[in-house]
């Protein structure tokens, strides 16, 4: 049993370097023009592929996502509730929306929810 768990590592191991080393191989030396231009239906680009965007809209992004993750965190607490005590659930519960509402106040404390 534990040989054929090993075995299975070894294989495994062999197979991730494998294809790790693949790419290095079979990776084109030469690079021109057009192997470095952004491909757009066969038409030479119009504009820079390089559009920058609003360091603001990327920390609304960030803001969001962390919001989204606590959110999902939160979402499981009623089955939760099934399965752990009374006092760890409402401490658990408490934790997590204070967390939350942590968060919101220190963004909005420092206005970077208001589109300038």
């Amino acid at each position: 049993m534990i040989m054929s768990t090993y075995f299975i590592i070894i294989i495994m191991f062999i197979m991730i370097m494998i294809i790790k080393i693949i790419p290095l191989i079979n990776m084109h030396k030469n690079t021109d023009r057009e192997k470095m231009s952004p491909f757009e239906c066969g038409f030479d680009p119009f504009t820079s592929s390089r559009i920058s965007f609003s360091i603001h809209f990327f920390s609304i992004m960030l803001m969001f996502l962390i919001f989204d993750i606590e959110i999902t965190m939160i979402l499981p607490l009623p089955m939760i509730k099934l399965h752990i005590k009374l006092m760890h659930w409402i401490m658990f519960s408490l934790f997590m929306i204070f967390i939350l509402v942590m968060g919101l106040i220190l963004e909005w404390k420092e206005s970077s929810m208001e589109w300038k």
